[in-house]
């Protein structure tokens, strides 16, 4: 995230075809749209919004408001900020995510990558892309296909379409944070600040809105597809790929683009197999993703010490607090637990469909090796706005065990087959562990419980009449005798 606090300006013009803007900025030279009326730094590597570090505004957040600003700009930065300060939904402003996220996506990236529209020509190759790799994938997976439609996206749709998510596993954490803010506060001391304590909610709903936007913003800069993550964010039953980021995915890998979209594709349609007919799963994933958030604790030492020096006139302590961190993951078993599972079951996932996309292009991709360890790599490591979200919600999306996962997988196949393999996704309870993964080849040569013929039992018995208890069939019979 940038080194200033709040990153939110004017937004700039969105271009009509989705790729260059045809308004200048005459006072930046034609650069990132109009001068930023708050002077908040920019994205990573972006050089600011307001004509970078050193620019106007750098030092004081509010400096910029007077002297270059017109009075339009100066009208709708007032406004803004009161939008800010009368916001009185939940945890976090999303109005205001979005707004952030659209006007990242129009800076473009650091590279100089900017969004475009999705031409026909690029929606038919996508669609043809996905259907391709469907078929490959019916001959390594037991899984039918999970795409109804496959979709070409550009950045700002992928926003779009994927915040309902993203709402979902934020909005949990930023809830303990708005009412921690409250609780820091002594209770004799709460009534009287009530006006205090509903200004610094709103502040910190839309400083969260603005901090979740510009990573949202910058991962949509990123990303190929709807699940990179190894979540399902997109709407379920749509495969999707962004051209414009898998045309920069594959610039410099020396691979033809058509074999790159594919590989891809491949990824995306695997995704949506296991999340389309492992019905628990989504629920699973996020579920753990809320376990280990209940189990992080506010640094509430950093919160007590920003209240006791909160000044209305500089709102922007409260954005500097987050953006360093207030989370602290609490050193329990319970918490230690929580982690693994989550670690685990993203592994488990992407480790998943590492294996059959591998399976899938090895016999019909000469670039599948590079193209798998390029993405093994990226995955690993993460990116600017994956570590956002680390700072913001006390949590790293990666799967950290994804090779060991992979290689589990792959030798489940070649011990069970394919049906066998796949079978493990019917119950929660018969995928592998973290101590599995330490283990692959004592779990692949394990015995494993068929829940199919225990769900059978339990029918069979819940039909049988209780103890001691004779059936109306039975009580005529013996009336009648």
């Amino acid at each position: 995230m940038s080194d200033t606090p709040f990153g939110f300006g004017l937004p700039p013009e969105e271009p009509d075809d989705g790729d260059e803007g045809k308004k200048k900025d005459q006072q930046s030279g034609g650069g990132q749209g109009p001068a930023n009326p708050f002077g908040f730094g920019g994205l990573p590597g972006a050089g600011g919004f307001g004509g970078g570090p050193g620019g106007p505004g750098a030092d004081n957040p509010f400096a910029a408001m007077f002297g270059s600003l017109n009075p339009t700009d100066l009208g709708a930065a007032f406004q803004q900020l009161g939008q800010m300060l009368s916001y009185e939904g939940g945890p976090v402003n999303w109005d205001m995510a979005k707004q952030i996220a659209r006007q990242t996506v129009a800076q473009g990236t650091p590279d100089g990558s900017r969004d475009a529209s999705v031409g026909p020509a690029e929606r038919r190759a996508v669609e043809d892309a996905v259907r391709l790799a469907d078929l490959w994938l019916d001959d390594v997976t037991s899984l039918p296909s999970g795409a109804a439609s496959a979709v070409a996206w550009s950045r700002a749709e992928w926003v779009e379409a994927t915040l309902p998510a993203w709402q979902e596993l934020v909005d949990p954490v930023a809830e303990r944070v708005g009412t921690a803010m409250g609780d820091v506060l002594p209770e004799e001391m709460q009534a009287m600040a009530g006006p205090l304590i509903g200004m610094m909610r709103s502040m910190g709903g839309a400083m969260f809105g603005t901090q979740i936007g510009q990573a949202v913003g910058v991962l949509a800069g990123e990303v190929v597809g709807s699940s990179d993550i190894g979540l399902p964010l997109g709407p379920a039953g749509k495969a999707a790929l962004l051209p414009v980021n898998v045309e920069t995915f594959g610039k410099d890998l020396g691979v033809p683009k058509e074999e790159v979209r594919l590989y891809l594709a491949l990824r995306e349609a695997a995704h949506q197999r296991l999340f389309a007919h492992v019905p628990w799963l989504r629920s699973h994933l996020f579920g753990a993703v809320d376990g280990y958030a209940r189990g992080i604790k506010v640094d509430t030492a950093k919160l007590e010490d920003v209240v006791g020096q909160f000044d209305p006139q500089n709102p922007e302590q409260l954005q500097e607090a987050l953006q360093q961190g207030m989370f602290q993951p609490e050193d329990t078993p319970e918490q230690k637990a929580a982690l693994a599972r989550l670690e685990t079951a993203l592994a488990l996932v992407e480790g998943w469909v590492d294996a059959v996309v591998h399976a899938a292009a090895k016999p019909r991709l000469s670039s599948a090796d590079a193209l798998r360890e390029t993405l093994r790599r990226r995955r690993a490591s993460g990116g600017p706005a994956e570590q956002t979200f680390a700072t913001l919600i006390g949590l790293e999306l990666r799967p950290r065990r994804l090779r060991d996962a992979s290689r589990l997988w792959a030798s489940l196949t070649d011990a069970r087959g394919v049906d066998g393999r796949d079978a493990l996704w019917s119950h929660p309870d018969m995928l592998p562990t973290a101590t599995d993964l330490d283990d692959p080849d004592g779990f692949v040569h394990r015995e494993q419980i068929d829940f199919s013929e225990w769900d059978k039992m339990l029918g069979e018995a819940a039909d049988r009449p209780a103890p001691g208890k004779k059936d109306e069939g039975d009580g005529k019979g013996d009336g009648a005798e």
